[in-house]
């Protein structure tokens, strides 16, 4: 795939388990603020389970689109709310019809929908706030339309974990295509039962914190949250660079042992973005804690890129927020580009430490206090990877980079 026109993503709201906002997020991976890792008894039956939760305060939404009110649209709108002037903006300055919404989800508002279906079963009537379309896959793109009074192109992309990481690629292909001039994209999903116990019955959920690339891992943990950017051309100090997609289609729950997509995936967005593997400074994992996953990803990552690069998973600080982990997870390497002219500071890897010796061998982050390697940014500029492999194959890897010695423009 040839390069594309450089688009920035200029601002950033987020949250997650790692906190509200840029400034308590960085926090938690780079400091000293403890993630929010929390065991709960209400989501499995008869037993507990650790969960990445969101537990400051959420925003109520706006009186006139409260039909629309989901926790799911709830988080997101508390995302979208920390950056409200930049989108302001983006729509004073283009135009309501200019601007797009492109999202990720997996469960939108299917805890809401349980939780009615629950009260019919026992009344035999619907509760009167039940409204089928909470728990629509589109819900939070058309929610986030009707409350900022935008009509530009607005859609959700639900492709499991790879979701968000998708909507990237599309907000790119619709400025490309001159459908419109910005775009509002990221992520968001909510705790809920269904996924829960869904995993759960995989035997997949861990027993504590997930333990990424450990040979003591047993699965991963779930978890929520929300990460939204404004994507635009004319503005902005940290670069979409490229965005890879594949689906290797080899199992509906297991990836490619040798990890074919991912590998392909990988080289589609270093060749979008015209780099080469050496010019990747750190690749956030996808990270999962599984048996298959883990060694899959290790093989494919040594495959491209040797044993030099630095790599982390941050699952055990945000749980696996499925639809919106790979918006989560850009937003991680958005808030390290964001303070990169010292040096990019690298999220430290969260485990036990002892090494499955079957694993392709990778440079794990494990120091709190680690950066980037400076021979690894050639021309003052610094990128990053990070990955995010789904379900039935779907893979994709995004790009995103900034050129050193440039001002900061959030906070």
């Amino acid at each position: 795939m040839a390069s594309v026109t450089p688009s920035f993503l200029s601002a950033l709201g987020i949250v997650s388990a790692l906190g509200q906002g840029v400034d308590e997020t960085s926090r938690t991976l780079f400091g000293d603020r403890p993630a929010d890792m929390i065991s709960h008894d209400d989501f499995l039956i008869d037993d507990t389970t650790i969960l990445g939760t969101v537990t400051g305060p959420i925003l109520s939404l706006p009186e006139n689109v409260r039909d629309y009110d989901t926790r799911n649209n709830r988080l997101l709108w508390t995302a979208v709310c920390q950056i409200r002037s930049e989108i302001d903006d983006m729509i004073t300055t283009f135009g309501p019809d200019r601007v797009a919404i492109i999202l990720g989800t997996s469960t939108s508002g299917i805890e809401e929908g349980t939780n009615d279906y629950q009260v019919m079963l026992n009344t035999n009537a619907w509760p009167d706030d039940f409204r089928y379309s909470h728990q629509e896959i589109g819900s939070p793109a058309e929610f986030l339309r009707a409350a900022l009074g935008t009509s530009g192109p607005a859609y959700v992309i639900s492709t499991a974990c790879s979701s968000s990481g998708k909507a990237f690629s599309a907000a790119q292909r619709l400025m490309d295509a001159g459908m419109c001039d910005a775009v509002i994209v990221g992520g968001v999903d909510s705790l809920c039962r269904l996924t829960v116990r869904g995993f759960n019955a995989l035997n997949s959920v861990s027993d504590g914190v997930c333990n990424p690339l450990s040979k003591n891992r047993d699965g991963i943990n779930i978890g929520e949250g929300c990460a939204v950017f404004t994507l635009r051309r004319d503005a902005g100090e940290i670069a979409l660079m490229g965005v890879g997609e594949t689906s290797d289609a080899h199992h509906p729950n297991a990836p490619h042992p040798d990890g074919i997509g991912a590998i392909a995936a990988m080289k589609s967005a270093l060749n979008q973005a015209d780099l080469t593997p050496d010019q990747i400074c750190y690749i956030n994992m996808h990270g999962t804690a599984t048996e298959l996953n883990d060694s899959m990803e290790s093989t494919a990552i040594s495959q491209i890129f040797g044993a030099s690069v630095a790599v982390s998973s941050t699952k055990p600080l945000t749980g696996h927020t499925l639809g919106a982990a790979a918006a989560i997870e850009a937003a991680i390497l958005w808030l390290s580009l964001h303070h990169a002219d010292d040096g990019a500071p690298l999220a430290r890897h969260h485990w036990d430490g002892e090494i499955d010796p079957d694993l392709a061998p990778l440079n794990v982050v494990t120091q709190d206090d680690q950066r980037s390697d400076p021979a690894r940014q050639p021309e003052n500029q610094i990128a990053m990877m990070s990955n995010s492999f789904a379900f039935g194959g779907s893979n994709v890897s995004v790009i995103l980079g900034k050129r050193l010695g440039q001002g900061q423009t959030q906070s």
